[in-house]
């Protein structure tokens, strides 16, 4: 059962023949929206996603978190994965997403950023260098921008990515990634985090870089 919250901030979205859902934070003020992308077989209340969205409507940024699959879709992916790798397609639901986020009253006037996790990183990135003019700042957390090689280059937004120090192996493929990105770029990492970012305080810091970013970016 949702929560009371839950239901009151959440919202429809088309995307082709499909509908997906959001659930959109605006707090008093915000100058900035973040839009978030979640990993393979996560959701919008993925409970990391929504600790670091709430940190950031704390901060006076605004958030929209999407289910970036249908609810069909998401049986279907449960056992087959043929969807959480399809990083073209969730970044046609993200640039979809960005569309209603400009034409919706209460966030048509907000600059926009992604933030992306694992390969929700890779369709953020694809969509940003798609729409380079819509979306003004991309953070990836524990992303696999690997999976979008061939579109970082046409990225123009300030994009950062954050990695995990024990996460070696994404490490090096975010260090591979960072050199191809022509846009205004950094790479953070987060000492003693592994790939989820589950021990004490290091998605905090993860967050806390974040933040830092898009309040400079949007």
């Amino acid at each position: 059962m949702k929560s009371t919250r839950e239901q009151k901030n959440e919202v429809k979205i088309p995307s082709g023949s499909a509908t997906i859902y959001g659930n959109l934070e605006v707090p008093d003020g915000a100058k900035g929206i973040v839009l978030f992308a979640h990993g393979s077989g996560s959701s919008r209340f993925s409970s990391r996603n929504t600790y670091v969205a709430d940190l950031m409507n704390k901060q006076g940024i605004a958030t929209l978190l999407i289910d970036l699959l249908t609810q069909d879709e998401e049986a279907v992916d449960d056992y087959t994965g043929q969807f959480r790798f399809d990083v073209n397609m969730l970044a046609g639901r993200l640039a979809d997403s960005t569309l209603w986020l400009k034409k919706n009253p209460a966030t048509q006037k907000l600059a926009i950023g992604y933030f992306g996790a694992s390969t929700g990183a890779a369709a953020a990135l694809i969509a940003a260098a798609k729409i380079p003019d819509d979306v003004k700042a991309v953070v990836s957390r524990g992303g696999r921008p690997d999976l979008a090689t061939e579109n970082l280059q046409k990225v123009k937004a300030p994009t950062l990515l954050i990695v995990g120090g024990d996460d070696t192996e994404v490490l090096e493929l975010n260090q591979q990634a960072l050199k191809l990105i022509r846009a205004k770029k950094k790479l953070e990492v987060v000492p003693g985090a592994t790939h989820l970012f589950e021990e004490p305080g290091k998605l905090q810091e993860a967050a806390e870089l974040a933040i830092d970013w898009f309040k400079k970016h949007l």
